[in-house]
């Protein structure tokens, strides 16, 4: 075996995930509005970069909306087996005779009744500047916390507003005291008597419950409040286990009326916040913002990004050739010319970007075109790797493009993770249906059942006859998920008059 120094030749292959693919790759799962936050940072890191309109440049929407023909009459293989190829007209769209909106509902036309549709006449970009936009609605909400200490301040001084703002910070978000007053008491050296005194002005204070130490003192609270705290209704908040299982003969016994008073009590009692601090924000109000526009043209349907919330970012030329003319070291060189790769690459990503939301939006469309049309009844189950399949792309890349991304059309805002969905086989040995039609089905036969309660048997037996091939614990796995009680349940609600 020879140890002397010698040369060898190999090849190999690898794949190397170089720092622009990998953010590449990050871009594709970012929303509309989180892209406007990263082409920000990389507008005050880049000076060649520059976020608007060329002059003379085409509208965006020209390269991110598409037209998608669905009608039957011909699809691309019978034109072309018989010789008619040339027919086949492509997805494109004579954006001389279309306007598309760039905004929410604002944008809508006259007659739309605020629905969100593809045929406004003003952009984003005017709504943005002359500030009638809904986001300019918007201000901030003032926190439970805020709410109270101003009203404490208004009726407390000195030690006792101390100690009321130590109660205060004590209060969750739904408004219960979270604390013990002994604790608080030890904390600030003072008798409990004193904590206990001042702990009962927060709970006079607005909304009415507040500072509760659990949901009977609440609901004590606002009885007195409303002039309702008598002994009956005492006895009947004392005994909220016994009203949550239904049993009315025991109540009457308890609270010592009849019939006709119980019920009357027990709708009193609904009629109160469990949650009285629920009312309060802590911070601003952030509408969720469509990311693809989706509207019926003609036979089809027209796919549009939502620009007015994905600026533009071009390549500076006339800068870059100021700078370059002008006398350079090595280092401003090398500076130069890495500031133009990244926005090349900035410019080339993006569009890349939009390009491909596109393209996985166009094949959602095509597959739920059912959904668009007649409802959710006639969701589809759906996968990714299908989607994937049939524009030829990875999984995981369609996984990204879907994420965290919202579609809106005529029937509403929908995340584009709401069109995938599991099956359930079809009783009569059809397609399969839905979990989300399932899910559907179940609610509006809950909802008209009436006096005559539904078990969960009985539902199988009706979405059986509705072609919905599904067991018992799946229906009652569904009906959980929709937030619908079991039988029981609400026989129990119709039985206490809610």
């Amino acid at each position: 075996m020879s140890l002397a120094p010698r040369l060898d030749l190999r090849q190999s292959q690898s794949l190397v995930m170089t720092p622009q693919l990998q953010q590449a790759i990050k871009l594709l799962a970012l929303s509309n509005l989180e892209i406007e936050g990263f082409i920000a940072e990389e507008l005050e890191k880049n000076p060649l970069l520059e976020a608007g309109r060329e002059e003379g440049d085409a509208p965006e929407v020209e390269r991110d909306a598409v037209v998608v023909e669905t009608a039957e009459p011909a699809t691309a293989d019978q034109l072309i087996a018989a010789g008619e190829g040339a027919a086949d007209q492509p997805l494109d769209v004579d954006y001389d005779a279309e306007t598309f909106i760039h905004d929410g509902p604002t944008d809508a036309g006259p007659g739309m009744d605020g629905a969100l549709g593809m045929d406004g006449t003003r952009s984003g970009a005017a709504l943005a500047a002359d500030g009638e936009g809904y986001e300019a609605t918007l201000v901030a909400d003032l926190s439970l916390h805020d709410h109270l200490m101003a009203q404490a301040g208004m009726v407390l001084a000195g030690t006792d507003l101390i100690v009321a703002g130590h109660l205060i910070d004590l209060i969750d978000e739904a408004g219960y005291l979270t604390g013990r007053i002994e604790e608080v008491a030890e904390r600030l050296g003072l008798p409990v008597a004193a904590v206990e005194r001042v702990l009962g002005v927060v709970q006079g204070l607005e909304p009415t419950g507040v500072a509760a130490r659990g949901l009977a003192e609440c609901l004590a609270l606002q009885a007195r409040e409303a002039d309702r705290y008598d002994p009956c209704m005492a006895a009947l908040i004392a005994n909220l286990d016994l009203v949550a299982r239904g049993s009315m003969a025991q109540l009457r016994r308890l609270c010592r009326v009849d019939d006709e008073d119980l019920v009357d009590m027990i709708r009193e009692l609904r009629r109160y916040d469990p949650k009285p601090g629920l009312r309060f924000g802590g911070g601003r109000i952030e509408a969720v913002s469509p990311d693809i526009f989706v509207a019926r043209r003609g036979a089809g349907w027209a796919i549009e990004l939502n620009s007015a919330t994905l600026p533009r970012v071009l390549l500076n030329r006339s800068y870059y050739v100021e700078l370059s003319g002008g006398v350079q070291d090595k280092a401003s060189k090398a500076w130069l010319a890495d500031c133009v790769a990244s926005a090349n690459w900035l410019v080339k990503a993006l569009d890349q970007r939009a390009r491909t939301i596109v393209k996985v939006a166009t094949e959602l469309v095509q597959q739920q075109e059912a959904f668009f049309r007649h409802g959710v009844t006639h969701l589809r189950p759906l996968t990714l790797r299908t989607v994937a399949d049939a524009i030829g792309m990875h999984e995981s890349t369609v996984s990204r493009v879907t994420s965290n991304k919202y579609l809106s059309c005529e029937r509403g805002l929908f995340e584009l993770k709401y069109f995938f969905t599991s099956g359930i086989q079809s009783a009569d040995g059809g397609e399969a249906a839905s979990a989300e039609a399932v899910k559907d089905a179940i609610g509006r036969l809950i909802a008209a059942e009436g006096a005559a309660v539904l078990s969960d048997d009985a539902l199988v037996d009706l979405l059986k006859a509705r072609g919905f091939d599904i067991a018992r614990r799946t229906v009652a796995k569904y009906r959980e998920a929709i937030g619908l009680g079991s039988s029981v349940q609400r026989r129990r609600q119709k039985a206490l008059g809610g």
